[in-house]
């Protein structure tokens, strides 16, 4: 927890820990129903969902909810010229706490979506839970790693293991598809 915050991240990666293509666009064979759902569920629960400027949700809610849009464009928070929901937020001029509060939010779940730089953020911050999502059968090789590759060569398993968190058994969502929950040991 951050404050009264919960800070959970949800993302989906091939077998080699990409969430995305050499040329940074997440491919078809990453995209699964089952996962799809339990991503959409996670984010109607969430009181805000923070990601990069790259790394959005590609569907209809993603303007009716509450955001913060990491960047190094504001000294602290601003406006998002764009979304009248969404604050932009330079973790470097303003805490978490502040942001939120922009937002009008004294606590609740913050979902983050990533993209690399903003997951390895929330790692130095604390995650509560790291759902993570794998295509057993996909490979991207040179694609973008969920963490950057200065980290265990980019290997998202070994990235959350030396930041404290704990892997639950992993579940099949659906066939090629396992989902790993990351947790902070209590």
């Amino acid at each position: 927890m951050i404050g009264a915050f919960r800070i959970e991240a949800h993302v989906i990666a091939s077998a080699d820990g990409m969430l995305a293509d050499a040329s940074g666009v997440q491919p078809a064979s990453l995209h699964f129903e089952a996962d799809q759902r339990h991503f959409e569920q996670g984010l109607d629960h969430a009181a805000a969902v923070v990601n990069g400027r790259h790394s959005q949700e590609g569907q209809n809610a993603m303007s009716s909810r509450r955001r913060l849009v990491v960047t190094r464009q504001v000294a602290g928070l601003g406006a998002d010229p764009d979304n009248p929901q969404a604050r932009l937020w330079n973790p470097a001029g303003a805490s978490l706490e502040a942001a939120c509060a922009e937002l009008g939010l004294s606590s609740g779940t913050v979902a983050v979506i990533g993209g690399p730089q903003v997951f390895a953020l929330f790692l130095k911050l604390g995650y509560d839970c790291f759902y993570l999502s794998r295509a057993i059968n996909v490979r991207l090789p040179g694609g973008l790693p969920v963490f950057s590759r200065d980290r265990f060569g980019g290997d998202p398993d070994a990235t959350l293991a030396a930041a404290g968190l704990r892997a639950r058994r992993p579940i099949l969502l659906e066939d090629g598809l396992t989902l790993t929950d990351w947790v902070r040991p209590e």
